[in-house]
């Protein structure tokens, strides 16, 4: 029998970057430009409104969010004061939008982004073109004063990303390498043994959840399902949903068990823009959150 999941807020246009923060999920969703959160009992409010489309999410030391800003190439700070200030120019590494990132302990953060119009190349050249030949992308790294770097390069979409309990490997998802790329996290923030910690195909990795157990739980769009990966490739498990695709996933709740699943029927820029059609869909699991986000 499998495991009863439920729809715990709808309405979304298209929903990313879920964080379960201070008793909340956050996420942002892209089309309606807002920062929302929302509770276990489906209290869903805006947080913050934004003049772009925001994505990934992740908070420094003394409780300022961090955000990505994907069209202007820009990851914003908000203060806990509220003040709001650029913290960092991703323009000399991120090529068309940003995208997903992970803020570590200590502030410092790796973004991802698209490394190309996904959009207009899916419509004009087909989704099979990008898979037999992806653009590459580099991820950046944010130290905590806001200075820019380039992690590592040769990333198939650089998507979801993970830093184990102990802050030293960071696993990054590949969506079109259809892959889990881990790297040791060095005391300085630089990245080092690169190494092919899962091969997902024929599941797409986009958002990513890191469990006490070592797992990743990743949402695959490319299907109505989020899988639970051990190191390696084993699939543990999937979570099916009705009618709709997963494009991002998140472990939370008050003891770190709820999956957390942003929904939507397509993720066309065009389409989830004019029709607010995504949702968020919650299941209990048995192996609680570990790391970070």
């Amino acid at each position: 029998m499998g495991r009863a999941v439920r729809i715990l807020a709808s309405g979304l246009h298209f929903g990313e970057g879920p964080r379960w923060h201070q008793g909340r999920l956050w996420f942002s969703d892209f089309y309606k430009h807002s920062i929302c959160s929302v509770g276990l009992d489906g209290d869903l409010r805006v947080e913050l409104e934004i003049d772009d489309h925001p994505s990934g999410l992740g908070w420094m030391p003394d409780g300022s969010l961090l955000f990505v800003s994907m069209q202007k190439q820009q990851v914003w700070r908000r203060w806990p004061d509220g003040r709001l200030a650029l913290h960092a120019d991703l323009a000399g590494i991120s090529v068309f939008r940003s995208n997903d990132m992970v803020v570590a302990a200590d502030g410092r953060a790796w973004v991802g982004n698209f490394g190309f119009d996904l959009d207009r190349t899916a419509r004009e050249q087909g989704l099979q073109t990008i898979f037999a030949d992806p653009p590459l992308a580099s991820l950046a790294a944010i130290a905590p004063d806001g200075t820019v770097s380039c992690a590592a390069e040769g990333f198939a979409f650089p998507n979801g990303m993970v830093i184990t309990p102990d802050g030293r490997t960071l696993i990054v998802a590949e969506t079109f390498g259809m892959r889990l790329t881990a790297f040791d996290i060095a005391a300085d923030g630089s990245l080092s043994n690169r190494r092919l910690w899962a091969d997902t195909a024929p599941r797409l990795p986009d958002g990513i959840a890191l469990d006490a157990s070592g797992a990743i739980w990743i949402a695959n769009p490319g299907a109505a399902e989020c899988a639970r990966i051990a190191q390696g490739g084993e699939v543990l498990e999937t979570v099916g949903v009705e009618g709709t695709n997963v494009y991002a996933c998140m472990l939370g709740g008050p003891e770190g068990r709820h999956l957390f699943m942003l929904c939507g029927p397509h993720s066309d820029a065009q389409k989830a823009a004019a029709a607010p059609l995504g949702d968020i869909r919650v299941v209990e699991v048995d192996v609680a959150r570990a790391g970070l986000p």
